[in-house]
């Protein structure tokens, strides 16, 4: 074989190598790309597959959909708003553009930073005052107490997700069991759902009452971790979010192949296995499908919830804001309208992702 053969042979098995390498990375990117959009990250994929060497006139075109096209909305929204925004005057001034609603958002942070340095010396007093009166032999004098200051924004953000968790995981464990026993019998079904069909519109404003009162009489020596605010406002949000799930649960249960069904019956499967086996993985698409919806009602639901419960998160910093009624008090509170978006937006895509991560048809 000539020198010149071997080299072009030698190109060709480099060539080669180099094709099979970008394939197999085109092929992870497109497996990522499913994660990514679910995350709402999607306009990340034409970003990757560009710097790996594919058509960027292509990728481009998809960048400008996904992410241009979007960033324009969101610019153009802005700018109607500063423009728009001063000239509408209410009791507590001119409604407060965007650059009044940053300086808020940057000032309840700064809040909360201080708030967590006074926490901080406290403790550290508290440590050195106790650490004193071990070495003077006074050990039982010493005292442990915590920290009694104010919430922050950011402690009030905490206190709301874990309300709305609570309530939604309640909602969720009523929902499922009771959803894939309506799928399962017509006769469940049929005494289930007129009462979904009765309780479904209700509002949170008439289960609130109701629900302090119950949980008022039921609920006497509240514990530190879950205060009875707290328990009221989670209570509330399982009212109103569990129907999305149960019908979804029972839609998906009655949906499943009576084929599959037929061979449960025919191998007399226990109706536990025949539920864990065949019901809900068939059934897992819907059964997410009613858990976003519920997530999403549950996180609208809590905010009027707290407001009324006085569960001291995102509802109970509005309604005090609206209380106060100084001249900070609205942009504060459109801080609190811009978070609840964004935290909404961010549970649904959480539960999308979740979505992909257990249910075989969202993946194909």
């Amino acid at each position: 074989m000539s020198q010149t053969t071997a080299t072009e042979a030698m190109t060709a098995r480099l060539t080669a190598a180099q094709i099979a390498k970008k394939e197999k990375l085109f092929s992870i990117v497109n497996r990522a790309s499913g994660w990514l959009d679910a995350l709402g990250l999607s306009w990340v994929t034409p970003l990757i597959k560009m710097a790996i060497g594919d058509n960027p006139r292509e990728q481009l075109a998809e960048l400008r959909r996904v992410l241009f096209i979007p960033l324009i909305g969101i610019g153009l929204f802005l700018l109607a708003w500063a423009v728009f925004a001063p000239q509408v005057k209410t009791s507590l001034g001119a409604i407060p553009g965007p650059a009044q609603v940053w300086e808020q958002t940057v000032n309840l942070w700064n809040d909360h930073v201080r708030e967590r340095e006074k926490a901080a010396a406290f403790y550290e007093r508290q440590d050195t005052r106790n650490d004193k009166l071990i070495a003077s032999g006074k050990a039982d004098m010493v005292k442990y107490r915590d920290y009694t200051g104010k919430p922050t924004y950011i402690d009030q953000i905490f206190t709301s997700l874990f309300t709305v968790g609570l309530g939604f995981v309640i909602a969720a464990l009523i929902a499922i069991p009771l959803g894939i026993a309506s799928g399962l019998s017509k006769s469940v079904n049929g005494a289930i759902n007129p009462l979904i069909q009765i309780f479904k519109p209700v509002s949170p404003l008439a289960w609130l009452p109701i629900v302090t009162m119950i949980i008022s009489a039921a609920y006497a020596d509240p514990s530190e971790l879950l205060p009875k605010s707290l328990v009221i406002s989670a209570v509330t949000v399982t009212l109103c979010s569990l129907w999305p799930t149960l019908i979804n649960t029972a839609l998906g249960v009655a949906s499943v192949d009576k084929d599959l069904m037929n061979v449960g019956r025919v191998l007399q499967l226990p109706t536990a296995k025949t539920v864990t086996k065949l019901v809900l993985p068939s059934a897992l698409p819907l059964i997410f499908t009613g858990l976003r919806l519920s997530l999403g009602v549950g996180w609208m639901v809590l905010i009027a919830a707290e407001m009324l419960a006085q569960n001291p998160g995102l509802g109970k910093f509005i309604w005090d804001e609206f209380q106060n009624g100084s001249s900070q008090s609205l942009a504060k509170i459109m801080v609190a309208v811009f978070t609840i978006g964004l935290i909404g937006f961010a549970l649904d895509r959480v539960m999308f992702a979740l979505q992909r991560a257990f249910t075989f048809s969202s993946n194909r």
